[in-house]
Formats: structure tokens, sequence, C-alpha cells
């Protein structure tokens, strides 16, 4: 014998109601200057992350600097020089690198081709203190 039976649910409409869906943010309303690097401030998009999407040639990068947060880099495409504290890295596209709230950090694009990275910046603000 095979009994069945129906599951029955009574679900209000406000609850199915799907949230809203944020809107895009295009490139150029996060764009830093007129160069190709865009900063994205998570608190203006209801997001509680921030990030930059660099795209250097190089030798670019930012002098040394901290946050009091973590910040963690992806790598992209192109090689870049990261100094975190005292130590100094080398990455390549797919690697991924994460500095420590508080600690002195700085990267520069190396090699013979454009660097682009997202550093991604575990706060709804960025916040970076410079060392000069």
């Amino acid at each position: 014998m095979t009994t069945t039976s129906t599951a029955t649910s009574s679900i209000s409409a406000e609850s199915t109601t799907t949230p809203a869906i944020p809107p895009i943010v295009p490139a150029d309303a996060v764009r830093l200057g007129s160069g190709r690097t865009l900063r994205f401030e998570g608190r203006d998009h209801g997001a509680a992350v921030s990030y930059f999407l660099v795209d250097n040639e190089p030798g670019q990068g930012p002098d040394l600097h901290r946050h009091p947060y973590p910040e963690t880099w992806i790598v992209l495409e192109g090689e870049v020089r990261i100094t975190i504290g005292e130590q100094e890295f080398v990455a390549t596209a797919g690697d991924t690198a994460t500095a420590p709230a508080d600690t002195w950090h700085r990267f520069v694009a190396i090699g013979t081709s454009r660097l682009r990275m997202v550093c991604i910046h575990a706060s709804d603000v960025i916040v970076q203190e410079f060392a000069e």
C-alpha cells in the first residue's frame, strides 16, 4: 500500500517577495580620475566590503600604507611585488595574498605587462594611513 501526502503551506505574499536587486555600478561611476583604476566603497552601494580594481603599468603602485582591517589581493593579470611588513613576495595571475590589519604594506607592478589586480578591503569604507 502506497500513501501519498501533499504538504500545503500558508506563506503570505509578503514573505515570498524577492528583495530588490541593487543597481549595477558602472565602472565610470567609481573610476579614479581619468585612469583605469576603479575605487568601490561598499557603504555607498549597500555592500559590506570595498575594493580597488587596479590596472597599472610596470613601476606603478601605492606608497607604503596600512589599514585598520585586512586587505586581500587577487592578481588577475601581470606580475606584482608585494611588501607586507618586512617580507617581499612576487605574485602572478591567479595568486592571492593578504596583509593583516594595521600592517604596513605596498605593491608595485613589475615585469613587462600591465598589472590587473583586485584589492579587497574588509570594510564598507576604505581607510588608509600612508607612512609619509
